[in-house]
């Protein structure tokens, strides 16, 4: 299992948007394949940082993922509304796999 989180700088003074931009990916993520952990918006703090996390099991499951949200509607829509509103500033993506034991577990 690999796990995206997509750290991203947004405009201050459009939060708003960021946040509908969030609830929108809340049902085209999970619809096109990935597991998705959920978008986190500035709430205090740093006004400017939001997260986005998702689980995928492989790179090439990644890939078959990435291809049905550009086709989907609801993500090509959420593209276009992004790039109208322009509230994200930049975009990082950083992989990574889990290193530890699940919670709990005695071993």
């Amino acid at each position: 299992m690999l796990t995206c989180i997509i750290r991203y700088q947004i405009d201050p003074t459009k939060k708003a948007q960021f946040e509908q931009y969030a609830r929108n990916w809340g049902q085209a993520i999970p619809r096109c394949g990935a597991d998705l952990i959920g978008y986190y918006a500035p709430h205090e703090g740093s006004a400017t940082v939001a997260y986005g996390i998702y689980n995928v099991a492989s790179l090439a499951d990644y890939e078959t993922y990435r291809s049905r949200l550009a086709a989907d509607p609801l993500g090509q829509e959420n593209y276009r509304f992004a790039q109208q509103e322009k509230f994200l500033l930049r975009e990082d993506r950083t992989w990574l796999k889990q290193a530890s034991l699940p919670h709990g577990d005695p071993r």
